[in-house]
C-alpha cells in the first residue's frame, strides 16, 4: 500500500493509493498517518478494507493540491552517517564499526515538492538522497533482526539535507548542520514493506539542475535496515512515526570539487526507485525580522 498526506501545511489529510491507482481520502477511517494507524497489522487490515470498500471514499487529485510528508511531523528524526562505502571513501574517512547516529529537529520535515530553504549565511548546503524507514510499532531492546523487521511501517524517499559549514566547522555536532527548516523532505509516498520489496536492493539517484550527482543502490550500505532498527532500539525507544534516514551514497557536493554547493534557484531531484521522487527548488530563507 502507498500512503500519502495531501493538503496545506498543518492541514494535511491521510490518503492512500487505492485500486486502479486512484488516490482516496481516508479521513473517515483514520485521523492521520501517525500512532496506531502505522502499526503493520493495522496497515494490512486497512489495505484489505481499501480493496473492498475504497470506491466509496472521496477521490483526490494529487496534482491539484500540495503533497505533504507522508507521516505527521513531530516524531524523532534520526540520521545515520557514513553508512555507504562510497560516501565514506569520498569523505576520506574509515568505515564505522558501529552506526554513526545524529538527530534532526522535527521542524525539518516537509513535503517532497516544498521549497528547500537555504539558511542565512549558509554557503555549503548539500544534497543527500536516502532511503527513509518509518517506524510503525514501538521498538525497545529488540532481540534480533527478525524482530526489527516487524516494527517497520514502510519506506520513503528522503533527502537528508546538510549545511556542511555548521555540520563540520561549528563544534563537531552534526545536529546543528542538519536541523535547518525544510532540511528533511520526505515522500511523496510511504510504501509498505510488501510493496517496497527488499530494502537492500533499491536504487537511489539524485540530480541537481538536471545533472546526475548520485547513483547507487542500498546494497552499498555498511549497516542494513534491519540492523539499524535493532541497533537503535538498544539505547532508545522507537515510536510509531519516528523516521530513520539510513545514510547517503557517494556523489554529494562535499566529495565533488568541481560542483558547487546549492544556490538559490537550483533544482534538486531525489528518488528511490519504486518509492517516488522529489523535486525541490532552492530559495533563501527569510529571517523573521526581515519578514515583518
Amino acid at each position: 500500500m502507498r500512503l500519502l498526506r495531501i493538503g496545506p501545511p498543518g492541514g494535511e489529510r491521510p490518503c492512500a493509493v487505492g485500486p486502479g491507482g486512484t488516490v482516496r481520502d481516508l479521513s473517515a477511517w483514520v485521523p492521520d498517518w501517525t500512532g496506531a494507524a502505522l502499526d503493520p497489522d493495522a496497515l494490512r487490515e486497512l489495505a484489505a478494507r481499501l480493496a473492498r470498500e475504497g470506491a466509496g471514499l472521496p477521490a483526490v487529485d494529487p496534482a491539484a493540491e500540495r503533497i505533504g510528508p507522508p507521516v505527521r511531523p513531530g516524531g524523532h528524526l534520526l540520521s545515520i552517517g557514513l553508512n555507504y562505502r562510497a560516501h565514506a571513501a569520498e569523505a576520506n574517512l574509515a568505515l564505522p564499526r558501529e552506526p554513526v547516529v545524529s538527530s534532526k529537529a522535527p521542524s525539518t520535515l516537509v513535503g517532497p515538492y516544498d521549497d528547500l530553504l537555504l539558511p542565512p549565511g549558509g554557503e555549503k548546503t548539500d544534497w543527500e538522497v536516502e532511503l527513509a524507514v518509518v517506524i510503525g510499532r514501538r521498538a525497545r531492546y529488540l532481540p534480533d533482526h527478525a524482530a526489527a523487521r516487524t516494527r517497520v511501517a514502510g519506506f520513503a524517499t528522503a533527502d537528508d539535507v546538510s549545511e556542511r559549514s555548521w555540520l563540520l566547522e561549528r563544534g563537531g555536532q552534526w545536529v546543528k548542520g542538519k536541523s535547518f527548516e525544510s532540511f528533511s523532505p520526505l515522500g511523496p509516498h510511504l510504501v509498505t514493506p510488501d510493496e517496497a520489496g527488499d530494502p537492500q536492493r533499491l536504487r537511489l539517484t539524485c540530480r541537481v539542475n538536471g545533472r546526475p550527482m548520485q547513483d547507487a543502490t542500498t546494497a552499498d550500505m555498511v549497516f542494513g535496515v534491519d540492523h539499524l532498527v535493532w541497533y537503535l532500539s538498544q539505547f532508545m525507544v522507537l515510536h510509531p512515526g519516528d523516521v530513520i534516514l539510513t545514510g547517503t551514497p557517494g556523489g554529494v557536493a562535499l566529495g565533488r570539487p568541481d560542483q558547487p554547493y546549492l544556490r538559490a534557484g537550483d533544482v534538486v531531484e531525489a528518488e528511490v526507485a519504486g518509492l517516488g521522487a522529489h523535486r525541490q527548488r532552492c530559495r533563501p530563507a527569510v529571517p523573521a525580522e526581515a519578514g515583518r
